[in-house]
């Protein structure tokens, strides 16, 4: 994960006035909900990273690391749909598109203008969210949707009634100032 971190925090760099929050244990989750089936995972080991000098952003995810409460799904999930072997991390890069004064405590609705990448698949998207900052902190909160043909994910159709064709993703991250 440091490697992850590091990676980031080089493409992120890029002015020697920057200051960069971060974290390693954002907390990113997704919900599935069919007439007969509900499907949730979450995953506490989301990296993200703001330069708040230019507002910039970026997030990666191991797929692996999404948790089920069942382990079948798990598995499933990994082997079959999302094929984590051959496309192990999903990740967002872009730009927030308001002017914010990270100096200045308080909360901001936020839009990022970036390239969502899962599954192989790249797909310019706008992400909406809340930014709060204060204490030393940013805390990021966003809710989006998903469809699942946008990123190339086929379901069986043996299963294509329990799993719902645009999966409701949730993040909230608490960044620390980069020291």
């Amino acid at each position: 994960m440091k490697i992850l971190i590091t990676s980031f925090l080089l493409v992120l760099a890029l002015s020697a006035h920057a200051q960069l929050f971060l974290t390693q244990t954002g907390e990113t989750s997704f919900f599935s909900e069919t007439p007969l089936e509900n499907i949730a995972a979450k995953n506490t080991n989301t990296a993200a990273i703001i330069n708040t000098a230019k507002g910039e952003i970026a997030i990666k995810m191991a797929m692996n690391q999404f948790v089920f409460p069942n382990k079948l799904m798990q598995e499933h999930f990994n082997e079959n749909y999302m094929e984590s072997d051959k496309y192990p991390t999903a990740t967002f890069r872009g730009k927030i598109q308001e002017t914010i004064d990270f100096k200045k405590d308080g909360v901001y609705d936020v839009s990022a203008k970036g390239t969502l990448e899962i599954h192989g698949i790249k797909q310019d998207r706008i992400i909406k969210g809340k930014l709060t900052v204060g204490k030393g902190q940013i805390m990021m909160e966003s809710n989006f949707n998903i469809k699942l043909v946008d990123h190339k994910i086929d379901i069986p159709t043996v299963v294509f009634a329990k799993i719902a064709e645009v999966i409701s993703v949730k993040s909230n991250w608490v960044l620390m100032a980069k020291k």
